[in-house]
């Protein structure tokens, strides 16, 4: 089924309810004040306009008119560039290099532990004391700033404040010496993007 009129002409995200990578979309989408149109995705059952789309049947999925993406990193680089105020990356070529590397480590190390404990099975308890371990030994990256290894927001907090706020759901307890990512996480919950970039679900997952 192709998409009607009014989806080719308006920037139109593909999400699940309750989804780590789409709310990291959501919320560059928010910090950006991006008016768009949110299709929620059960994927037992994707809708056949996404099927269409994107070869994968995944979420997130952002239709921007004729261009169709479906790679997290990629949407998220593309909405800075095609709405660059405000900027969510530095200006200089050294800082903008060393937030994308830090932003690979998320993706790599943090955010496919999530997917492990979410996916349940044998790996999940593991996966689950890897990313306390890691998250307590990275604890000093979250107070060198305001935000995330920058003094302004950044694509780096996209993907991370997700994260941390599924903490308790995901059954990852931070000891005591992990406090500045809860105090990290509390900068970032205030803030009326953050709260517009929730769904439903993801709103219940913190008291």
């Amino acid at each position: 089924m192709a998409l009607n009129q009014r989806s080719r002409t308006v920037l139109t995200l593909y999400s699940a309810h309750n989804c780590v990578h789409c709310h990291r979309v959501r919320m560059t989408l928010a910090a950006k004040g991006v008016t768009y149109d949110h299709v929620l995705v059960d994927l037992n059952d994707p809708p056949e306009d996404l099927i269409d789309l994107n070869p994968y049947n995944s979420v997130p999925t952002l239709v921007d008119r004729d261009l169709v993406l479906y790679d997290t990193s990629v949407i998220c680089e593309y909405l800075d560039e095609r709405y660059p105020h405000p900027p969510l990356m530095p200006v200089d070529p050294l800082s903008r290099a060393r937030l994308r590397l830090a932003i690979v480590r998320v993706e790599n190390d943090w955010l496919t532990l999530v997917d492990d404990i979410e996916a349940g099975g044998k790996g999940a308890d593991a996966a689950r004391k890897a990313l306390r371990d890691d998250l307590v030994k990275n604890a000093s990256a979250f107070k060198a700033s305001r935000f995330f290894l920058s003094p302004e927001i950044s694509l780096a907090d996209c993907a991370l404040a997700p994260l941390v706020w599924r903490l308790d759901s995901l059954g990852v307890q931070l000891p005591r010496e992990a406090q500045a990512i809860a105090d990290y996480g509390e900068r970032i919950f205030r803030s009326q993007g953050f709260t517009r970039s929730l769904t439903a679900e993801e709103k219940s997952l913190r008291p």
